[in-house]
């Protein structure tokens, strides 16, 4: 068991989550100044001692993407100049994951170039939640730990949903895998839609394999951004036969014109986590909290327990 003093740091991205895991977790956040100059340089001041002590940042790269990682990397250096004994970033929702290989010549691996000065600022270990790709996790050289909202969201569906008559829709052949997993969990089956794009957020046609006929469709996904091509499948599903149209996504990032795609979709319900903050509500969402999974992550991590265990 770890007898170093567990510390916990919110950043401003998500404060309610960092709050909910402090309760669970009956460690304080420490006291920190988080703060803009006029010229919009970010200062940042952390007022409790640190040294020796098993930090954990609570701050997912949300929107505005480069103001919290920003946030999170001078945190980081302020740490590392602390002598603290390890610095954890419980990053929930992990941004610039989606931009993770190289499609076409002089583009940039984002992901890549965002783990790299995450690690040059002192992070000695990650924790995330539903990173886009896995491969991301291959990016580090410090361990990464990467939770799945899957342990929320399949306990979640046995107990509202009629398992009998419910099919698990990939929205892409991407999430296919995340898919079969689910439908595993819950005994379903399965289908999906095959989607080509033109552009990013921009999709040109989309045909559904499988059949939801006369069945609950669940959409699983780990992020709504726009939720355009969300919007899209909603209608293939209820063309198709569906009588009921659920989505469950690990990250509500809803920018754009996502609610207004939203409401004019067929969607049912759609349900995500907390792992970003958000003001932007709409009759169908429903948020589940992710609070008690990463207070218990860091518990595990911080007494050198398994993490594994967590996993659904």
């Amino acid at each position: 068991m770890n007898g170093r003093n567990l510390k916990l740091i919110s950043g401003n991205a998500n404060k309610p989550l960092a709050r909910q895991v402090s309760e669970i977790l009956n460690v304080p956040i420490s006291e920190t100044l988080l703060n803009t100059f006029s010229d919009g340089e970010i200062q940042v001041e952390i007022h409790d001692n640190m040294r020796g002590c098993d930090v954990y940042i609570i701050q997912p790269t949300s929107p505005p993407v480069n103001d919290h990682f920003m946030e999170l990397c001078l945190i980081l250096d302020a740490l590392k100049r602390s002598n603290c004994w390890r610095v954890t970033a419980v990053i929930p929702y992990f941004g610039y994951a989606r931009q993770d290989k190289k499609l076409k010549p002089r583009v940039p691996i984002s992901a890549k170039a965002v783990a790299d000065m995450l690690q040059v600022v002192g992070v000695d270990r990650i924790l995330t939640m539903d990173l886009h790709s896995n491969q991301t996790q291959g990016y580090f050289n410090c361990p990464v730990d990467n939770l799945f909202a899957s342990s929320i969201f399949v306990k979640h569906i046995r107990d509202t949903i009629d398992r009998e008559n419910t099919v698990i829709v990939s929205p892409d052949e991407g999430g296919m895998e995340r898919s079969v997993h689910y439908s595993k969990k819950l005994g379903t089956g399965t289908a999906m839609i095959h989607k080509t794009r033109n552009n990013p957020n921009e999709v040109s046609s989309m045909v559904l394999l499988g059949s939801v006929r006369d069945k609950t469709a669940i959409i699983i996904d780990d992020m709504i951004d726009t939720a355009g091509t969300l919007s899209k499948a909603s209608g293939i599903l209820r063309d198709a036969g569906a009588v009921k149209i659920i989505a469950y996504a690990t990250h509500g990032i809803f920018s754009g014109n996502a609610i207004t795609n939203i409401n004019n979709s067929d969607f049912n319900k759609i349900y995500v986590t907390d792992s970003i903050r958000t003001d932007k509500y709409f009759q169908q969402l429903e948020i589940l909290s992710c609070s008690k999974l990463f207070a218990d992550a860091i518990m595990n991590i911080h007494d050198e327990t398994s993490v594994s265990c967590l996993f659904d």
